[in-house]
């Protein structure tokens, strides 16, 4: 994973674990984190349009999650920044698929599915919450 999608994931915890202070400035968020601000800045404004978070401009404004943690998917806010591929051999073959696989292509492609259905299953919410058990996506 990219450090953007580390820090995606990171301020969204912050902003999960913080919902009685939205919403919540990105210098804050930054500050807290321990990320550089306008890095974070362009991120959060990713995450903004992507539909994840919410934003109010002004004095007052900041950040907030658009839903609850627990319907966020780890999926939803490291997507814009990552992209998880199964097509993409990453031991450089120019032609890897199912039909015409390179001697890894079926170990790894194990790999990228549980990677894939581990980040859709768990939510921000499950893990901005250490003292409870793993949470699982609800559909809306």
């Amino acid at each position: 994973m990219t450090k953007t999608g580390e820090y995606a994931l990171q301020a969204l915890i912050h902003l999960a674990q913080h919902i009685d202070r939205w919403p919540i400035p990105g210098r804050e968020i930054a500050r807290r984190a321990g990320i550089p601000a306008k890095y974070l800045q362009k991120i959060l404004g990713d995450l903004t349009r992507a539909g994840v978070l919410k934003s109010s401009p002004g004095r007052n404004g900041g950040f907030r999650l658009c839903r609850p943690g627990n319907r966020i998917s780890l999926f939803e806010v490291i997507e814009p920044f990552e992209r998880i591929q199964t097509k993409r051999c990453p031991f450089g073959n120019a032609v890897c698929s199912d039909r015409n696989p390179c001697l890894a292509h079926h170990e790894w492609k194990k790999v990228v599915e549980a990677e894939q259905r581990f980040l859709k299953e768990v939510t921000i919410g499950a893990v901005a919450e250490p003292s409870t058990r793993s949470r699982r996506v609800r559909k809306p």
